[in-house]
């Protein structure tokens, strides 16, 4: 059974960091492009961060550059978003997804997302 899930969601102060995690489960995420993506109370769904499977980074959305990377591990099949400098405008739920023929990110298009972890940045 193919399947993402997210973890490493929480309630953190104004300029705090978290690591999000996605694991998957039945497939090879080095044979995907991933993306994370992120939606806000409400506001539609939005791209953060994607990373082809040739491992070229992609930002989405320039508020996050320079706070927010993503990055694989291969052997435990799981992707990351490291979040620094968080700001209130972060708190979201957020959300991994894949591709498997795509070297972008289209959040209309992704096979298979994962159910989303919730940020919440607040003092």
């Amino acid at each position: 059974q193919l399947q993402l899930v997210e973890s490493g969601g929480g309630l953190v102060q104004p300029g705090g960091s978290l690591r999000l995690s996605c694991a998957a489960s039945g497939f090879t995420l080095a044979d995907y492009t991933v993306g994370w993506f992120r939606q806000a109370p409400g506001k539609e769904r939005e791209g953060v961060l994607c990373m082809s499977n040739a491992d070229r980074s992609i930002e989405y959305v320039q508020p996050v550059k320079g706070r927010f990377t993503i990055s694989r591990d291969y052997a435990k099949n799981t992707v990351y978003l490291q979040m620094n400098n968080l700001k209130p405008e972060d708190t979201a739920v957020y959300y991994c997804a894949v591709i498997e023929y795509s070297s972008n990110c289209p959040p209309n298009d992704m096979d298979y997302w994962g159910k989303g972890t919730l940020v919440t940045v607040s003092s």
